[in-house]
C-alpha cells in the first residue's frame, strides 16, 4: 500500500521540530493575543489553495517540498501553514481537477508527486484575469497599499 503523503512529513519531524525551536526563540507567540493568531492564520488560509496551485503550476512537487515551501515563505519564520492545512487543499484541488498526483518510488518509499491540469491552469489563468481587470479598474491598489504596508514590500 502506498504511503500517505503524511508519512514523508513524518520522517522528518526533527527537522519540523528544529524549525518550531529556532521560530519560538525569534518570535515569541505565547504572549500573541488570541486573536492576532487567528487572523494571521485566515489571511494564509485565505491564499492558501492559488498559492498552492501556483507552485505546482511552476514545477511538480511532491507534498512535503510544497510545504517545505510554504514554511520557508511564511511571514511567521517557518512557522504556518501545517501538514493539516496543505494536505486537504492538496486532496480538494485534485479531486476537482486542478491537480493530479502520481506515485513514485524513491527508495524504499512511495511519494506522491503533483502536476498541474489543463483544467488548473485555466483557474489561474482566471485569477490573472481577475487580478488585471483589478488592476485597469483601480481596485487593486487597496490590496497593493495593504500588502506594501503589511509585508514591507519595495514601494514603486
Amino acid at each position: 500500500m502506498p504511503e500517505k503523503d503524511s508519512d514523508i512529513k513524518n520522517s522528518n519531524v526533527t527537522d519540523l521540530e528544529e524549525n518550531q525551536n529556532e521560530f519560538e526563540c525569534e518570535f515569541n507567540t505565547e504572549n500573541m493575543p488570541r486573536h492576532d493568531k487567528k487572523m494571521i492564520r485566515g489571511f494564509m488560509r485565505g491564499f492558501g489553495k492559488a498559492i498552492i496551485l501556483w507552485l505546482i503550476s511552476k514545477k511538480r512537487q511532491h507534498g512535503y517540498e510544497i510545504m517545505t515551501q510554504l514554511h520557508a515563505s511564511s511571514p511567521l519564520n517557518g512557522k504556518m501553514p501545517s501538514a493539516s492545512m496543505i494536505y486537504p487543499v492538496l486532496h480538494d484541488l485534485e479531486k476537482n481537477g486542478l491537480i493530479k498526483g502520481a506515485w513514485e518510488h524513491h527508495g524504499k518509499r512511495k511519494v506522491k508527486y503533483y502536476e498541474i491540469t489543463v483544467k488548473g491552469e485555466e483557474s489561474l489563468n482566471r485569477i490573472r484575469q481577475i487580478a488585471a481587470r483589478g488592476r485597469e479598474i483601480g481596485a487593486i491598489n487597496l490590496w497593493k497599499e495593504f500588502m506594501q504596508d503589511m509585508f514591507a514590500l519595495e514601494r514603486k
